[in-house]
């Protein structure tokens, strides 16, 4: 992989929103695009050190470690210290694809109160708390892009997207947070 610090974060710095919900640029990750048959899921997770989801919209973390299942043989893997995903997953030993979106993808924190609204003023998918518990994670879009949202807290989402649409993702979200204060 890559070193993080080579390339310029697309949207360091960017802070926005409101007190109802804040949007903030998150801080480099390297992620991994997984894909394996259901026969190599038991010892791909042990390598890993967490047990892949099997189940739509679910995920699993450790020491800030992230899995988000977004297909039957598909998942996004985030790790937040940098960890060289692709050569962990390689020791596992069983057939798999996997492809180091680390440069391609970023991600966009909101939080607070009204974090789900500000999400959903740009997003169809449904983030009540019922149908998208804390945990749960999806594909989907927001405005005009394909995103990955992830609900990493009660009041905390996180939103994968392309780098090259990052900024019309965080204006899009900057402006759901600020509506939602009123």
């Amino acid at each position: 992989m890559a070193e993080q610090a080579l390339r310029k974060a697309p949207l360091g710095g960017f802070n926005g929103g409101s007190a109802a919900a804040h949007v903030s640029a998150a801080a480099p990750a390297t992620r991994l695009s997984l894909r394996a048959a259901p026969d190599a899921v038991a010892a791909l997770s042990k390598a890993l050190g967490l047990d892949l989801p099997t189940r739509p919209k679910t995920s699993a973390s450790a020491k800030g470690q992230h899995a988000l299942w977004l297909g039957p043989d598909e998942w996004l893997l985030i790790d937040e210290q940098g960890a060289d995903l692709a050569a962990v997953a390689a020791k596992s030993g069983v057939l798999h694809s996997a492809v180091d979106v680390s440069h391609r993808n970023t991600a966009i924190l909101v939080a607070g109160p009204k974090a789900a609204q500000a999400i959903a003023s740009a997003s169809p998918h449904d983030l009540s708390a019922s149908a998208f518990p804390v945990g749960a994670c999806a594909r989907t879009v927001l405005g005009k892009i394909e995103v990955v949202i992830y609900r990493a807290g009660e009041q905390e989402y996180r939103v994968e997207c392309w780098r090259s649409f990052s900024p019309y993702a965080f204006g899009v979200l900057a402006e759901g947070a600020e509506d939602a204060a009123h």
